[in-house]
């Protein structure tokens, strides 16, 4: 992979990380488009690490209110929102590791976020608002993160599930954005960790039997493509605030609703890019 392509990867996963179209889905998507072979987890993962820098830099008010008083509410709704997805991270990681090198299930998982989508709009209209922090409860966090569980699917938008299962409970429109873009700092977190843990164990398979590692991501190209996540990124948790705030998410399932009979077009009848 040269600079070029990893910039460009990095302003697509800047952009797909907050908007509700996924990230991991136009990841594998352009990858494929761009014919790259390197080991697409491990590049993914600083690509967050990019779009982790930008949720802190434009949420720090909101992270420094949770660190100056960790026993609140707030803090408790965070992490039961991540259990689910800790559980099926741990469960299927090896199905998830080949669904994102393959992106045989994208064009589903792309019409799953437009459902998503679509449902929650419609439930979110269908009621009065019950408000914000202060009206929220265990199981609305509960629902939220077995929805964040389900898109680690490649396709299943993290941002768009999260914030569909937080509109479904009739949360108030800014803070189900905000709380949607704060859970994602433990997922990201986790998602290195994760990586980090596999290079570890790699390494000392390398260094033991003396193989060769094969060519990769040069650091040049991983760095360049983290800083233009990190930049884009914060454009887009801010441009997404706004929107969720005074906009709807129709346009977003629009997207992914065509994007996904696309690649399905593709995948069982053109075979121009998943051949």
């Amino acid at each position: 992979m040269n600079i070029i392509h990893a910039v460009l990867l990095g302003i697509i996963q800047g952009l797909t990380e907050f908007l509700p179209v996924s990230s991991s889905g136009h990841l594998v998507l352009f990858q494929k488009l761009f014919g790259i072979s390197e080991p697409a987890l491990l590049f993914d993962t600083m690509l967050h690490v990019g779009t982790l820098a930008a949720v802190i830099v434009v949420l720090w008010k909101d992270i420094w209110a949770i660190l100056r008083k960790l026993y609140q509410p707030l803090t408790l709704y965070l992490i039961i929102a991540t259990i689910p997805t800790v559980i099926a991270a741990l469960v299927f990681r090896k199905p998830l590791e080949k669904a994102f090198e393959t992106g045989h299930f994208l064009g589903f998982a792309f019409l799953m976020t437009s459902a998503l989508l679509i449902v929650a709009e419609l439930l979110a209209g269908s009621g009065a608002v019950k408000g914000g922090i202060e009206k929220m409860n265990w199981l609305d966090a509960l629902v939220i993160g077995v929805m964040q569980a389900i898109a680690i699917i490649p396709g299943v938008s993290r941002s768009g599930a999260t914030l569909s299962g937080a509109l479904s409970s009739r949360l108030e429109r800014d803070f189900a954005a905000r709380f949607s873009f704060l859970l994602s700092i433990p997922a990201i977190l986790g998602a290195v960790v994760f990586q980090i843990k596999d290079l570890v164990r790699d390494g000392a398979v390398k260094a033991a039997t003396g193989a060769i590692a094969p060519a990769s991501i040069g650091s040049a190209a991983m760095i360049a493509g983290t800083i233009s996540a990190a930049v884009v990124g914060f454009f887009a948790v801010r441009f997404m605030l706004k929107i969720v705030r005074e906009k709807s998410l129709w346009g977003f399932a629009v997207y992914t609703g065509v994007l996904g009979l696309l690649v399905l077009l593709d995948q069982f009848a053109l075979k121009l890019v998943f051949r």
